[in-house]
């Protein structure tokens, strides 16, 4: 059996994408895992390219794979292949470069530099390797990609392409799936979550709502995640799934970028919605379901940012409170139109207030972790000893279980100095109540 490591870069649709990968690369007879103490006759890099961070990042690792690995056969795969193919060649740094539309023909391209011959496949076999999953017990499942937004800043329109859903038929055949390999949650992916379905037949019947009820009722999966929603998708309807027929089941955890805290700079960025909007957003959220966590993204340094602009996403951040933030210093990506902005900020200045919104940042997120000590939470332990909360708290706890890819409530009594919650059994003597709805 020829063996294949499969690395990911980047988001979880990246994730989503490499699951989907090393299914079919088992199910054409290969060896997919992720061990790399014996070379390995590929090595797969499912790429990044949303920063030059990023790109930095992938070449380093291929070149790593090719000083330790000389007689493994290097594939760059995913995004940073497609937005700049021609670079990719320039610095000889693989054997096969699969941008994002060549994905579904992997597994030949690979029979190909391989030398092995395909004929003797068996294209009916179905096997999800549990290996590629999130952390064992938890998989990321694509339920759309490409964006029709075009924000100044992203690159992602230009390497995902327009908005295509995939058929919530095919999300619950997935979702048994992965079932039987042991999955306990799954994590809802894509770039444009809040369109799903726009682009079916029958539009509305789906939508993302639909869609979630399908998987609620077609499936036994335990814990369902969405990873991300921005501030005008969210509404009334699509929360009251987590009350309703998803409570208990869909994760009390809602990813929904902010970017900015800045009206001024909302708008140089195209995003669709105002900081007013958000804050009411995040109130609706926390008012429907106060026991929830928001976490955010932010961008330092936007071209034409003033101090005044920073200042507002601080105070943002400040106001709000969130239990996790993402800080990125603005990033130029050929092919964005912020690209050729001339108001462009200096290094230093970006470098100054990305530590800024880092510090915010880590503040909320403490304040954040010591109101949940005294909470009884919901985890999925992924190794018998650490595992996420259904809030999305990573969790430990002092001894290591018997039995691993459980899913049971834990007293949360602590946190560490990294940030991580500790835990022990579940007390009901101990228990204080459900935290209310933060207050903005």
């Amino acid at each position: 059996m020829p063996k294949i490591v499969i690395e990911t870069h980047g988001c979880k649709l990246n994730m989503a994408d490499s699951i989907a990968m090393a299914a079919d690369f088992a199910a054409h007879g290969f060896q997919v895992n992720d061990d790399l103490h014996e070379s390995p006759d590929a090595f797969i890099l499912n790429s990044c390219t949303v920063t030059h961070v990023a790109d930095k990042k992938a070449r380093q690792r291929l070149s790593r794979i090719r000083r330790d690995h000389p007689e493994t056969r290097i594939v760059m795969a995913g995004c940073y292949p497609t937005r700049d193919p021609n670079g990719v060649n320039d610095i000889d740094i693989a054997d096969l470069i699969v941008p994002n539309q060549a994905k579904p023909d992997i597994v030949a391209e690979v029979a190909t530099i391989l030398a092995l011959e395909t004929d003797s496949i068996d294209p009916t076999a179905t096997a999800i390797n549990p290996a590629m999953t999130l952390g064992r017990t938890r998989a990321a499942i694509k339920i759309q990609e490409g964006c029709d937004q075009v924000c100044a800043y992203c690159i992602v329109p230009k390497v995902r392409g327009r908005e295509r859903s995939v058929p919530a038929h095919q999300l619950v055949e997935q979702a048994n799936d992965l079932m039987d390999t042991g999955c306990q949650e799954i994590v809802l992916t894509g770039t444009q979550l809040g369109n799903y379905g726009f682009d079916l037949p029958q539009q509305s019947d789906n939508t993302l709502a639909k869609m979630l009820k399908r998987i609620l009722s077609e499936t036994d999966m335990p814990r369902i995640r969405v990873s991300s929603l921005q501030a005008p998708e969210i509404d009334d309807e699509l929360l009251s799934l987590w009350s309703n027929e998803g409570a208990g089941r869909l994760c009390p955890h809602f990813h929904i970028p902010l970017q900015s805290g800045s009206n001024t700079i909302l708008k140089r960025m195209r995003r669709t919605y105002s900081a007013e909007k958000f804050m009411d957003t995040v109130h609706l959220v926390r008012e429907t379901i106060p026991s929830c966590s928001i976490t955010t993204d932010v961008i330092a340094g936007f071209p034409g940012e003033s101090h005044l602009d920073h200042q507002r996403t601080l105070d943002t951040l400040n106001q709000i409170q969130f239990a996790d933030v993402h800080v990125f210093p603005y990033s130029r990506r050929p092919g964005t139109s912020a690209h050729h902005d001339q108001a462009q900020i200096d290094y230093q200045t970006k470098s100054k207030r990305a530590a800024e919104l880092r510090h915010a940042a880590q503040s909320s997120s403490s304040l954040y972790r010591q109101g949940e000590v005294g909470n009884i939470r919901s985890v999925l332990w992924e190794d018998g000893l650490t595992g996420l909360t259904d809030n999305y708290l990573r969790t430990k706890r002092s001894r290591r279980a018997a039995e691993e890819a459980v899913i049971e409530d834990v007293l949360l009594i602590g946190v560490t100095s990294d940030g991580i919650m500790q835990s022990a059994p579940a007390s009901k003597a101990a228990v204080k109540p459900t935290p209310t709805a933060a207050a903005l």
